[in-house]
């Protein structure tokens, strides 16, 4: 299962992003793809619907896969860093607690879900006519937390060590999974929302084998071991946890922003256009984690490179990796813009029938959804730069501005101006003022130093 060592500190940065990003690529887009799957199979087994009560779930489940990610960048982040002073031991042990905390996370949310699910749903903003489907797929789907925050992490570590291949079919498999059970589960059986939900947690299941597996018994420097008791070893593990939340908090408010933009924005719709609005917001929003995954998947194919060679202090490697990570952001944004604004109908079309009210609904706001995405993607491939070099200021800065800050008073204000228009808008204003304060920084900084070299 081992694969072909990289050398992150001599072979050239270009090839060697291109080494790391095409698996990584594959492998977030199929983890994407589970839930997406999902969608395809409610929308066309249960209706508008079943596509309005998963989405309000999502912005729960968005959170919890934030903590993932954080822990996955924080733990790969340091390990880096280790592993380029010679240090395997305390690199091993970082990923190890990473996974022990995700384990403790996951199966507490988990327990308080399985016994306050109606309690949950309310929370989430479900309307009394969504709950029983909301009740159901929180239910079937708590199971998976567990195996999707532990492949979360997992597949940082897999690629530190130096097995993006394998990182890239750990969710192959999960996905291809998912679609045999969501077939079975919803039309066979006709177990609606509840099978999908069961489908995305034995799916998980299966993809989470696989990492775990290499992890315990193939890995060479990211392996698990057993984590000793101790006063020095309990300290050793809260300051360590400390420190990976701290560097990977950046990806958290990644999805968090997610999720916030979906919690407001099922409200918003809600409001404006009732259930139907809500089912139409849901279609773009399973969307989003395929266009969330594409910069994540730039940052993360730049962060061993960033993160080892800044261990090292070869600055010019880091630039160089800065340079390749935005022209993948820039040529991966045009692309997924593009899509939104010249195919809306075969987009909404894989869920809904084009001629329900919610599908034309969606079609309508595609386009102006779609424009953000530009500055979407490359606003997380920044944030990515600065995490890697355990820069946590500037990264968790510029993850509020386009969380809390921009996104929130124009999801509130812009509807009022412009209608529902707005509302598709919200996103991509947000983004566009978060990219506009990203390049207004880096001239400063620039001219600080062009002064100071002189």
């Amino acid at each position: 299962m081992k694969e072909k060592v990289i050398d992150f500190g001599n072979e050239r940065v270009s090839v060697l992003f291109k080494k790391l990003f095409f698996p990584t690529l594959l492998g977030m887009l199929s983890m994407s793809a589970v839930t997406t799957i999902d969608g395809i199979f409610v929308g066309h087994g249960v209706g508008s619907d079943g596509i309005a009560a998963v989405n309000i779930c999502v912005p729960l489940l968005m959170s919890l896969m934030g903590v993932g990610l954080m822990m996955g960048a924080g733990c790969s982040v340091i390990a880096s860093i280790y592993l380029s002073k010679g240090k395997t031991v305390l690199a091993r042990a970082t990923i190890t607690q990473a996974m022990l905390f995700v384990t403790l996370i996951s199966v507490t949310v988990g327990g308080f879900i399985l016994a306050f699910p109606e309690e949950t749903a309310r929370m989430l903003g479900s309307s009394e006519h969504l709950l029983p489907l909301v009740v159901d797929y929180l239910v079937w789907f708590s199971p998976s937390l567990l195996f999707e925050l532990w492949i979360a992490v997992a597949l940082f570590a897999m690629r530190l060590d130096g097995a993006p291949k394998l990182a890239m079919w750990c969710s192959i498999i999960a996905a291809a999974v998912n679609v045999v059970l969501d077939w079975l589960f919803i039309f066979p059986l006709g177990w609606g929302v509840m099978g999908a939900a069961f489908a995305t947690s034995l799916s998980c299941l299966a993809g989470a084998a696989v990492a775990m597996g290499y992890l315990l018994f193939y890995a060479r420097d990211t392996r698990l071991h057993s984590l000793r008791p101790g006063r020095k070893k309990i300290l050793f593990f809260f300051h360590d946890i400390g420190m990976q939340c701290k560097i990977g908090s950046s990806a958290l408010l990644g999805e968090l922003t997610m999720a916030i933009l979906l919690f407001i924005g099922n409200q918003v719709f809600m409001r404006h256009l009732g259930d139907d609005g809500v089912g139409a917001f849901g279609v773009s929003c399973y969307y989003l984690p395929f266009v969330f995954m594409i910069g994540n998947a730039i940052a993360q194919s730049a962060q061993p490179i960033i993160s080892y060679n800044f261990g090292t202090g070869s600055t010019e490697r880091v630039r160089s990796a800065l340079r390749v990570s935005v022209f993948a952001a820039l040529v991966c944004g045009v692309i997924s813009t593009a899509a939104f604004i010249l195919f809306p109908e075969l987009l909404v079309g894989l869920f809904l029938r084009i001629d329900n009210t919610a599908a034309r609904i969606a079609i309508e706001g595609f386009p102006y959804y779609g424009t953000g995405f530009i500055f979407f993607i490359l606003n997380l491939s920044i944030i990515g730069y600065y995490q890697s070099m355990e820069q946590v200021k500037p990264a968790i800065t510029f993850a509020v501005l386009r969380g809390l800050v921009f996104l929130v008073p124009c999801f509130m204000a812009l509807p009022a101006i412009m209608g529902v228009k707005g509302i598709w808008l919200a996103l991509p204003l947000s983004e566009i003022l978060t990219t506009l304060v990203i390049v207004v920084t880096f001239w400063i900084y620039s001219r600080q130093r062009a002064i100071i070299c002189r």
